[in-house]
Order: C-alpha cells, then sequence, then structure tokens
C-alpha cells in the first residue's frame, strides 16, 4: 500500500525489524545471525593479518607489531596532531589521508590503514589519544650515544694526530654523556648499574609472563566463543536427529554437524554450569586484549631500556674501568 510516507531509520524501529527477522528465521528452522560473534571475528579471528603475521606479532615482529609501537611511543611525545604527524615522518613514514589515515614505511611498498592494528588507531581515536595526553610528561627520542673509541689500538689514531685529537675529545663527550645519563637514573658505581640493569631485566619477564597468561586466557576464550557458536548454528540440526533418530539418512547426512555440535556441547559443560553470552564473552575479550596491548607497550619500552643500560655498561667499563667507584 502506498501512503506517501519514507522509512525512518532509528534504533527503536532497527530493534522491532530484528525481532521480526529472527522470530521468523526461528519459525523456519534458520540460523539467527548472532551479533556479538561476528563482531568477534572482525576484532580478533586474525584481525586482518596473515597467519605468518599473526606468528610474527605474536614475537613482537610483525610490520603491524612495529607500526602499533611507532605510533603509541610517538602519541606520547606529541602536543598535537601535528606534532605526530612530523615525529611520524622523521621516522620515516610517508602518510596518506583520506576515508582513513594510512602509512607507509620507506622500507615498505604498500600503505596500512592504522585501524587495521585496533579500534585505538582510528584517526579520530589518535587524535583523542593525543589530547589525553597533553597534560603528561613528553619524553623526547634521546640520540643514542657513541661509542667509546679504542685509541690504543686504532689504526687511525696511530696515523693521523687530528683524529687522535678528535677522538679523545669524542670519547669524553660520550663519558660526559654516559655519567650524566647515570645521575638521573640514580646511579654512581658499577655495581649499581649492574643491580640496575638486573631489575629491569626481572622486569621485562614479570611482562612477559603477564602477557603470556593473557594469551592463554585470550586463547581459552576464543575457543569457547567458538564453541558457543558450534552449539548455536547446529541445534537446530541436532534436534531434527533426536526427534527421530532411526532416520539413518539424515543422520548419514549431518553427522559432521551432528557430531560437532555434541563435543561442542560436551567441552562447554566441563567449565560451565549455564550456556556462556557472547556478549559476555566479547566484553572478556575487551578487557583483556585492551590489557595486552598496555603490557606490550611496556614491553616495547623495557627493549629501548634495555639496550641502553647495556650499551652505557659496554662504554663504562670501556672508558673507566673501575675509576668511579674508588
Amino acid at each position: 500500500m502506498v501512503t506517501g510516507k519514507c522509512y525512518q531509520s532509528n534504533k527503536k524501529s532497527y530493534h522491532k525489524i530484528r525481532y521480526q527477522s529472527d522470530k521468523l528465521c526461528k519459525e523456519n528452522n534458520l540460523i539467527v545471525i548472532d551479533e556479538h560473534y561476528e563482531t568477534y571475528k572482525k576484532k580478533y579471528k586474525t584481525s586482518g593479518k596473515s597467519w605468518y603475521e599473526n606468528e610474527q606479532f605474536k614475537k613482537g615482529t610483525s610490520w603491524k607489531s612495529k607500526l602499533q609501537f611507532d605510533i603509541d611511543r610517538t602519541i606520547k611525545q606529541s602536543k598535537e596532531w601535528d606534532d605526530f604527524l612530523d615525529k611520524m615522518t622523521i621516522l620515516g613514514y610517508e602518510i596518506k589521508h583520506g576515508k582513513h589515515i594510512a602509512f607507509k614505511h620507506k622500507d615498505k611498498e604498500r600503505f596500512t590503514r592504522s585501524k587495521v592494528i585496533g579500534i585505538d588507531y582510528t584517526e579520530d581515536r589518535l587524535k583523542e589519544r593525543i589530547k589525553e595526553n597533553a597534560n603528561h610528561r613528553n619524553y623526547p627520542i634521546k640520540k643514542r650515544i657513541g661509542n667509546i673509541i679504542d685509541i690504543n689500538n686504532n689504526e687511525k689514531v696511530k696515523s693521523s694526530k687530528g683524529y687522535e685529537y678528535w677522538a679523545t675529545k669524542h670519547n669524553l663527550q660520550v663519558a660526559s654523556n654516559i655519567v650524566i645519563l647515570m645521575r638521573e637514573k640514580g646511579i654512581k658505581t658499577l655495581s649499581e648499574l649492574d643491580s640496575f640493569i638486573q631489575s629491569n631485566a626481572d622486569k621485562r619477564q614479570e611482562l612477559q609472563d603477564k602477557i603470556k597468561i593473557i594469551d592463554k586466557d585470550i586463547s581459552n576464550l576464543s575457543i569457547t566463543m567458538e564453541q558457543v557458536h558450534t552449539v548455536k548454528m547446529y541445534r537446530q540440526i541436532y534436534l531434527e536427529y533426536k526427534n527421530d533418530t532411526s532416520d539413518k539418512a539424515f543422520y548419514e547426512e549431518h553427522k559432521s554437524e551432528i557430531t560437532q555440535y555434541k563435543n561442542a556441547l560436551a567441552e562447554l559443560k566441563k567449565s560451565y554450569s549455564k550456556f556462556p553470552d557472547t556478549k559476555d564473552i566479547l566484553n572478556q575479550l575487551d578487557l583483556l586484549h585492551e590489557k595486552k596491548n598496555t603490557l606490550m607497550q611496556e614491553y616495547s619500552s623495557t627493549k629501548f631500556d634495555m639496550n641502553e643500560l647495556y650499551h652505557i655498561r659496554k662504554n663504562y667499563e670501556k672508558y673507566m674501568g673501575k675509576e668511579m667507584e674508588r
């Protein structure tokens, strides 16, 4: 019937339509789409990564993992959006603006939309995070400490007085930088430096252990989500089979679905007294991934700290030995 009225889309009408759709599906033995499972698939089932990328991400070496780390640390150092873009450019990224912001490192051939990393990496969310960090202290990227030159055994030093003068001056500057950095960390002696390195190594291991525990929880919840989905997907087939177990033809045709249903339900009963809700599972996964991302950022940061500490230790021992301990 033509009324001259147009359809008005709003939340109330959406839920009415969805209710009718679900009702029709149940009446006609069709599968009702689980919106929480669909959200889970989009967010966490490989998250747009290949199998190889997933394996590399676990090791912290994938391209998207590196982009995530660079974005996170640059946000902490940026006062505003343009400042963030400038710093990402300095790190070697080309930036493409459009419907979704994308980044391409100088070592890569293609652009990657930051939103594929996760919900905290859309352009709007990146801008929000920069504002959230605006009142926090910004730590600039430190210039790497130089290496001490072995003046006694360096061939250039032996053959050039000018280079010997430069090397001596360079070593003094490096030594000065080392002392300043050690003082900033409250370190006065080599033994204190070793204790500080061990403390940081212990912290790094502790973070790694926490990440492993969260990974295990994420894996278990993901398995549960798939089991719940399997039970829902094949429940109607199983009920048809139970209504007439003598129908061998039906059983042979749907043997795989019936077996999957029974196995999934049996596994769920081992851990749950009542049937799990996919909405609750998704909420738990969101929280776990958020915790993991925070820990991964800390873990990546400690890697750079450890490299700097080992570099200080090497140069300290090489240039000053134990003189500063006396």
